[in-house]
């Protein structure tokens, strides 16, 4: 069996799910479990009606969802053209979806108060409605499908908005489902991003989720591959909407694609690779609109060459320095301070420590007022803003002679706030101000990858 997992793009409109449901079609002596986003933008969409509906505002609202509805019925009408049976069930799927959705705003609406459960369940329905439409487009085709509820496959904890998947339970259930599921089918289909607690109480895994969800679900039925299609042909040297000249990489270790990932690369959610590597599970990357060609395969370490491999970035971060007397001599501090980021749920990338100094770099986007707060009440605090991380990412980077020259001779002019190297070897990061992040990438990508 593989997992083959479809993005927004690739499922965007009447044009790329029949790519799509060709792409499936030539894998099905592979039996695939097919993996969906939300269509394009659909995501974006039910995040304002949820906003809307939690300011109350329920005309607003209104007219989100009858968008949702008619650019769903009008794909299922595309698609379904030629079967008027099918395609009247698709219409009345999307319709069903659409009026509980409806109703369900209208409480909240009420209510004047959105909890984090009731956000889950509004975002969550742009799976829903493209995994059902596509099913019925699947056996339009001819490609007899069966569809899968992921609420009874990623079991997850209680964080409605960024469930914790629970890998016994998921290797439990997924393998019975999915066999079930393939009695008298070629292929089996379920949503991305969405899952449930064991008692069932709706969640989501966070935004980008569905790569995560592709991942445990080939981790769960001992896949031989997962394959992630999306709308570019790999994992380039760098974000080409930064740089120019960038190529695609043929192959990356599990380990550099996880550095990538979290460090700012955008073609794989940051923890899709952990459920693939208990399995040794190759990832390959691949281009709904180029499906001939080989995308970049994530592998063991063990078969991938030393040296650079990409030029990442995090665009808007803030530095957190935290200086006291105190750490001298000391044992104990750094456990007080990073219980402190843990307390208020305030993750932490870059690390570098001096004898009376912690520096660290947090995402822009998360709230640090409590921690800055609580820090300050044993040592002096001071935040730097409209900062960027750039991060060198390859294997065995350390052995690399010359590496930190070609890295920072670009940087002659540039001040450099933070280094940090991690200790697989597999990084070096450094923080820039943010408005000279495009050129610092760009330069540094030329001396690496085009010199």
């Amino acid at each position: 069996m593989i997992v083959m997992k479809f993005g927004g793009t690739s499922v965007a409109n009447y044009e790329a799910i029949t790519r799509m449901v060709s792409i499936v079609r030539g894998k099905l002596d592979e039996k695939p479990v097919v993996v969906v986003s939300a269509l394009s933008k659909v995501t974006d969409l039910l995040y304002r009606i949820s906003d809307s509906a939690a300011a109350r505002n329920e005309d607003e609202a209104k007219s989100l969802l009858a968008q949702l509805r008619e650019r769903h019925i009008g794909l299922s009408r595309e698609l379904l053209a030629d079967d008027g049976a099918l395609c009247k069930a698709s219409c009345d799927k999307v319709n069903e979806i659409c009026d509980a959705l409806d109703s369900f705003v209208s409480a909240v609406c009420a209510v004047g108060e959105l909890s984090a459960r009731s956000k889950a369940i509004i975002i969550s329905n742009g799976e829903y409605l493209s995994s059902n439409i596509i099913c019925f487009a699947m056996n339009a085709a001819g490609i007899r499908t069966n569809y899968m509820d992921a609420r009874k496959m990623i079991i997850t904890d209680a964080d409605y908005m960024k469930g914790e998947p629970d890998m016994d339970a998921i290797s439990a259930a997924v393998p019975g489902i999915v066999a079930e599921a393939y009695k008298d089918a070629d292929a089996v289909i379920t949503q991305g991003f969405v899952s449930a607690t064991a008692s069932g109480e709706p969640t989501v895994l966070g935004r980008g989720g569905s790569d995560y969800s592709a991942s445990l679900i080939g981790m769960a039925i001992d896949a031989s591959r997962i394959e992630i299609w999306t709308d570019v042909d790999g994992v380039r040297t760098a974000d080409p909407r930064r740089v120019s000249n960038t190529r695609c990489l043929d192959r990356i270790s599990f380990e550099e694609a996880a550095e990538m990932a979290h460090f700012g690369a955008k073609v794989l959610h940051p923890l899709t690779i952990e459920p693939a590597v208990r399995k040794n599970i190759p990832i390959y990357v691949l281009n709904s609109m180029n499906p001939s060609g080989e995308g970049t395969a994530i592998l063991q370490s063990a078969f991938i060459e030393d040296g650079v491999k990409s030029v990442s970035c995090k665009e808007n971060i803030r530095v957190i320095n935290i200086f006291s007397t105190k750490m001298i001599n000391t044992s104990g501090f750094l456990k007080k301070v990073f219980e402190i980021f843990s307390e208020y749920k305030v993750s932490v990338d870059l690390i570098s420590t001096s004898e009376a100094n912690i520096s660290v770099t947090v995402d822009a986007s998360q709230n640090i007022d409590a921690v800055v707060s609580a820090l300050s009440g044993f040592a002096d605090v001071y935040v730097d803003e409209d900062k960027s991380q750039v991060s060198v990412i390859g294997k065995n980077i350390v052995n690399l002679k010359g590496l930190l020259e070609q890295t920072f001779a670009p940087l002659r002019e540039c001040k450099i706030y933070m280094i940090s190297q991690g200790a697989s070897y597999v990084n070096i990061s450094f923080v820039v101000d943010r408005p000279v992040l495009n050129d610092v990438v760009q330069q540094i990508h030329r001396y690496l990858f085009e010199v």
